[in-house]
């Protein structure tokens, strides 16, 4: 194992890995609870207890492949925003059934596959502007945040507002904020799986309490492999102009937020060489958007690499094996699906309007907004003083939750970075390709009213 993963060349050894993967897993477990929460949101058609299997062999494939072909600390599980992206924009939003969702991410992994072995991601890469990459990362983080608020029922529709205060006398409403606020304190002490304790204390406080069912079991070995292989048999289905602008999209949230990550992973466990490129950086890509694929066939959305491998790297995770070990503790996680049913499960409460209900999920609902505050810090880095770079960025903030779509949000970003570049007289700061996308955003948008 020390020849394989180089211990001794990067200054490790077993215990150390193994402590290293088991501190990352504490950190990114939560997506175990969440990721069903969101892809299982009503009227999706997806089962949680499929949408959990899905999610944890895919985390673990992709892990395990990280650390044995990349040899890389970086841990990799269904991506936050990317979920909701399939959730309440393909499916919710432009009416497509959970297998053509999926099937969308299966060819946006494929595609991002493709520009890793051509060596085009560079292009790719240095047609975005910082100022817009940011942004995107923040309104993603907004996005998150209000689902997990409205998910817990802390905001609620308004027919003459829009939106309004949720009811605090109901159970779930109370039982949200609680865990919100525990979650909050835990995150702020800078305790490791401040998350994960939120999810789990708020659960056990739901169960006592009576406002979330007990489970029936505490585990369950028959395994729900009913969302496995459907996004495949529905490739054929999306492959139309229309959905062009959302893989895009997708394609774009998902590429640029791995290309930071594994960065910023490096730079944490000292592993980048003098130019800052990680070693064996086209094997880490190319694990990651095949792991996209991976996860949009096997019915957990997009898989991508986490930012909390920092963590593990943090307590000297310095090889593939943090990875590796990752990647056993999401199979472990299996069995315990009543368990995971129960803590993401969505439970009713009376509605704005008289006779109506809605879902929420109180126990689950506070991780989002936490993790929108996590995504929200990158707006630091965004310079606000240069209007040509900062009005693109704000559209792109203010758009994206407030339409509930990324791909909207996104589109009104290049375009606006566009035409104001175009009329400060700079139209050479802006990439050839950045020209095309917006054009294809504006056409979108124009014929938005027909397609629809």
């Amino acid at each position: 194992m020390d020849a394989f993963f180089r211990f001794s060349e990067r200054g490790t050894n077993l215990r150390t890995e193994v402590v290293a993967g088991l501190t990352t897993f504490m950190t990114m477990a939560y997506i175990i609870f969440v990721n069903p929460s969101i892809l299982s949101t009503e009227g999706t058609g997806l089962p949680i207890s499929g949408v959990f299997f899905a999610t944890c062999v895919a985390a673990a494939a992709a892990s395990i492949a990280m650390g044995l072909f990349a040899n890389y600390p970086l841990a990799l599980a269904s991506g936050l925003g990317l979920n909701a992206v399939v959730a309440f924009t393909l499916i919710l939003g432009l009416g497509l059934s959970w297998q053509q969702a999926m099937a969308v991410i299966v060819l946006e992994g494929l595609l991002v596959t493709v520009l890793v072995l051509t060596n085009l991601r560079e292009a790719v890469m240095n047609a975005i502007p910082m100022s817009l990459k940011f942004a995107i990362a923040v309104g993603i983080g907004l996005f998150i945040a209000f689902i997990g608020l409205k998910n817990g029922g802390i905001v609620v529709q308004d027919p003459a507002t829009y939106l309004t205060l949720g009811d605090f006398t109901q159970g779930p409403v109370l039982l949200a904020a609680f865990g919100l606020a525990v979650t909050l304190v835990l995150v702020a002490l800078g305790l490791r799986g401040g998350i994960l304790g939120g999810i789990l204390i708020t659960g056990i406080v739901g169960m006592v309490f009576g406002i979330i069912p007990l489970p029936e079991r505490v585990v369950d070995f028959r395994f729900d492999t009913s969302t496995v292989g459907g996004g495949l048999l529905a490739i054929p289905e999306v492959l139309q102009i229309t959905l062009v602008p959302v893989i895009f999209a997708l394609f774009m949230t998902d590429f640029f937020d791995t290309m930071g990550t594994v960065i910023a992973v490096g730079q944490e466990g000292h592993l980048l060489d003098e130019e800052g490129r990680p070693p064996h950086l086209k094997r880490i890509l190319l694990v990651d958007s095949l792991a996209a694929a991976g996860g949009g066939a096997l019915g957990a959305s997009s898989v991508t690499s986490y930012i909390e491998s920092g963590s593990g790297v943090a307590e000297g995770g310095r090889t593939g094996l943090t990875s590796v070990v990752v990647g056993l503790l999401f199979l472990l996680a299996l069995p315990f699906s009543p368990i995971i049913g129960v803590f993401g499960g969505s439970v009713p409460i009376p509605g704005p309007e008289q006779g109506q209900e809605i879902f929420v999920s109180p126990v689950t609902a506070p991780a989002l907004v936490v993790v929108g505050f996590l995504m929200m810090t990158s707006v630091r880095y965004i310079p606000w003083d240069r209007f040509d770079e900062a009005i693109p960025a704000f559209l792109t903030i203010l758009t994206l939750p407030l339409t509930f779509n990324i791909s909207y949000g996104i589109g009104f970003g290049f375009i606006s970075y566009v035409l104001i570049k175009l009329a400060r007289g700079k139209p050479g700061e802006v990439h050839p390709l950045l020209y095309g996308v917006a054009v294809l955003f504006a056409l979108v948008f124009a014929a938005e009213p027909f397609l629809s």
